[in-house]
């Protein structure tokens, strides 16, 4: 009599799915081989693909294999990152999972002979998870704690401490409360106080994602607090009065404002007017704010109807000068600075379609009359000057699309300066252009004669304008105080300058640059680094610091980098991809930074991800269809696929975020943080991520495991005299309170859409009040809505 001992049948299936994917790893790492890269991806997906084989055949030498191949991973992983856990988590998670699958009875009972190897994947599979526990316990960000200095020349008194008049509260912009009823022993009892809501919400078409790629709804206001009431205006350009104690509506006013064109929609901000004593006017106390069909309209404080003595009915036309405007090619998303009997105001400019676009000229308005006081306009003799009915400003000059911010006793205005158009070819520039493009200019604000320029990036190739005006705050110095700003940029440097003569108060070097401009342009060899302060700017990116969520899109990330350009910051456009980092959404964009004026804190949120840029000669681009010819007369022709026409330049550009095929950031988490930088001894104090991917994930998804990555952000934050950072900004929908002295997280409230805008407080009987607009922004992909939130002590 004989026994008949039979043999388990192969894990066949898995076998063949683990070979695939071995195959597909070990296709890519001969790409990435080819153009230079790690022999890392070739060697494991061909370990990989023979445990596959091996699996498929029954052999427990499958096991030995992966548990050698996953060892190796884990040596190699430390070699190129060290004990990052973010940076770990895709070279080790995916194929420790792997590791525990190969584990598993159905897999591992049907290898002969069965015990064999099991150890040893068990121990590589503990190896990965200790190294990984070890990346993620390390300290993340840098962590310290601010000196409370409480120097009693911190207030600006300009504004009652229980209002909000400006954009920044005051006009000098430091987005500082002087409250302190919240304070960091007592946020933890924050309450909903009361939510209002403007009625003006997202139309068909108006996400990004949408059938109109690019035509954005945004809801980025910043409410003003003046009395009893709080203003907001809304990305259709209402304007909406609430009482500032309860939220109850007191009026609401739509202009009916033609968007159809426009490719971005917002308002930021509106504008406090207050006549002065004796003026005749039935409209004594009004609000000023932006239409997005290029218009300044006034409308009543008290009644929202518009004012019929300011220019026509209450509205002033801002194409008026410009002389040909295209659809969709002039509007204004951020508020009037109005101060001194003025309205000083900037426009936004359709970027990179065009040279000789409307003119980049700023106006000032008388805010009774509505009449034109002056206009700088940099190519005009002189700068300053009041045209006359058939007279045209300057085209295609910078801009200043951002807020601006003032100092009323010296009697100057800061704007904060963008590109002449196009961003991404300056061949043809003018001297003016050059002097004036991506910089900080002080204009007295009655005259608008210019009185100092500080350059930020010469001959800017890479969209860096300055977004926002700078914010002031006085500094201790030697023999005294220094009347100082601080200008944030794209770039995440922090220059520290003299608001009175724009001299550097910290020091500023210039260094060298990559070069190498396409045909026809330039570079300049040097840029401007503030060298005095911290800086926010990250590290220029390599293939071993390059991210993913897998090894696979990691793969991917490590094949594009090596195809594109890419010489470190500064890399100017090239005739195929080129790697732009930071790049023009930014470290630092329109959303600026806070100032403790106190104890001399300048808290800024950053946002990290690059962009791929290239340019392409214009005659086969429009010889394919890609862009339609044009002369700059009538409307522009209709441009999509994400390219920039750049008419009159001897190119058209492209620009997207650097994401790969799953919708992954290319670059380490993480990818939005929160600073905080002392003004006296100019150190970086503590600096953390903020934000978590809850509402992002791969392919576009916004549910996802709530991972303390940091997260991108658009908007900004406020700190107040109770030690509190106040920022909403983060792709994951949240309201938090920081302590400003550790940046530790001390309350979170979960909003009903995208925070995307600057919070604000004020008080009213005597109860302070955290406010902040939740509408949510399309570029972002965050939940749109129309919510204005309250919160406060029980």
């Amino acid at each position: 009599m004989s026994t008949i001992i039979s043999s388990p049948r192969p894990p066949r299936i898995s076998g063949a799915a683990i070979a695939i994917l071995g195959f597909l790893l070990a296709a890519g790492g001969v790409w990435l081989v080819a153009l230079g890269g790690s022999f890392y991806y070739l060697i494991a997906g061909a370990a990989v693909l023979a445990t596959g084989v091996l699996l498929w055949r029954g052999s427990s030498g499958a096991l030995w294999l992966y548990a050698l191949t996953l060892l190796a991973t884990v040596v190699w992983a430390v070699g190129e990152v060290g004990l990052d856990g973010w940076s770990l988590e895709p070279r080790l998670f995916v194929p420790m999972l792997l590791g525990i699958y190969l584990l598993m009875p159905w897999v591992r009972r049907r290898l002969t002979p069965r015990r064999g190897g099991t150890v040893a994947v068990i121990v590589a599979v503990l190896a990965c998870i200790a190294v990984g526990t070890a990346g993620f316990m390390q300290p993340v960000g840098t962590r310290g704690e601010a000196v409370a200095r409480n120097l009693p020349d911190g207030a600006d008194t300009s504004v009652p401490d229980g209002d909000w008049q400006f954009y920044g509260r005051t006009a000098k912009g430091d987005r500082f409360s002087p409250l302190d009823q919240i304070n960091a022993g007592n946020v933890k009892n924050l309450k909903l106080a009361w939510t209002a809501r403007t009625g003006d919400t997202i139309r068909p078409g108006e996400d990004k994602g949408g059938t109109d790629a690019g035509h954005e709804f945004n809801f980025e206001n910043t409410p003003i607090k003046v009395g009893d009431t709080l203003y907001v205006c809304t990305g259709h350009s209402w304007v909406v009065a609430f009482d500032a104690a309860t939220g109850q509506k007191k009026w609401s006013f739509d202009p009916k404002a033609n968007t159809d064109a426009d490719v971005y929609l917002a308002c930021r901000g509106v504008a406090y007017y207050e006549a002065p004593a004796g003026t005749t006017t039935d409209c004594p106390r009004r609000i000023l704010a932006p239409v997005l069909d290029a218009r300044l309209m006034a409308l009543n404080a008290d009644t929202g109807k518009p004012c019929e003595d300011f220019g026509e009915h209450g509205f002033v036309s801002l194409t008026q000068y410009l002389g040909h405007v295209p659809a969709g090619f002039h509007f204004v998303t951020s508020p009037p600075l109005v101060l001194k009997d003025r309205a000083i105001l900037g426009g936004w400019v359709y970027d990179n379609q065009a040279e000789n676009e409307p003119s980049g000229a700023v106006r000032a308005f008388d805010p009774l009359t509505g009449k034109l006081v002056w206009a700088w306009d940099v190519g005009h003799d002189p700068q300053n000057w009041q045209p006359g009915p058939n007279d045209q400003l300057t085209r295609g000059t910078p801009n200043a699309w951002g807020v601006y911010t003032a100092d009323p006793d010296l009697g100057m205005v800061y704007l904060p300066m963008g590109n002449a158009t196009p961003d991404y070819f300056g061949g043809h520039r003018r001297p003016f252009d050059e002097k004036y493009s991506s910089s900080t200019v002080a204009l007295d604000i009655e005259t608008g004669e210019p009185k100092w320029v500080f350059q930020n990036t010469h001959h800017d190739l890479w969209d860096m304008d300055v977004p926002t005006g700078p914010s002031l705050v006085d500094l201790p110095g030697a023999g005294g105080t220094i009347p100082a700003l601080v200008q944030t940029t794209k770039r995440g440097e922090f220059f520290v300058l003299d608001r009175r003569t724009g001299q550097p108060v910290t020091a500023v070097t210039e260094k060298p640059v990559p070069q190498g401009a396409v045909p026809g342009d330039h570079t300049s060899p040097t840029q401007p680094y503030s060298t005095g302060m911290p800086s926010l700017t990250p590290e220029d990116l390599s293939e071993r610091k390059l991210w993913g969520a897998t090894p696979f899109d990691q793969l991917m990330c490590r094949i594009q980098f090596r195809k594109a350009v890419y010489k470190g910051q500064f890399t100017p456009p090239q005739l195929s991809d080129t790697i732009v980092y930071p790049a023009f959404d930014g470290v630092i964009d329109w959303h600026g930074a806070s100032i403790d004026p106190f104890n001399k804190l300048v808290i800024a949120n950053a946002n990290y991800i690059p962009f791929m840029i290239s340019l392409a000669p214009r005659g086969p681009a429009e010889a394919k269809g890609l862009v339609k010819p044009w002369d700059g007369t009538g409307n522009e022709p209709p441009v999509g696929g994400g390219l920039a026409p750049q008419y009159g330049t001897p190119y058209v550009g492209k620009v997207h975020p650097w994401l790969n095929p799953i919708g992954v950031p290319c670059n380490p988490p993480p990818w939005g943080t929160l600073a905080a930088i002392d003004l006296v001894t100019h150190k970086l104090v503590w600096e953390r991520p903020i934000g978590t991917t809850r509402d992002t994930g791969p392919f576009g998804t916004h549910v996802n495991a709530p991972l303390p990555t940091g997260i991108f952000n658009i908007g900004g934050n406020m700190t107040t005299r109770g030690g509190l950072v106040f920022i909403g900004a983060t792709a994951d929908d949240y309201l938090r309170a920081i302590d400003e002295r550790t940046g530790q997280e001390l309350w979170k409230a979960r909003l009903p859409a995208g925070g995307q805008a600057n919070p604000m407080s004020y008080s009213v009987n005597g109860k302070q009040y955290v406010v902040i607009a939740a509408g949510g922004h399309s570029g972002l992909g965050t939940r749109s809505g129309d919510y204005v939130m309250a919160y406060a002590l029980p």
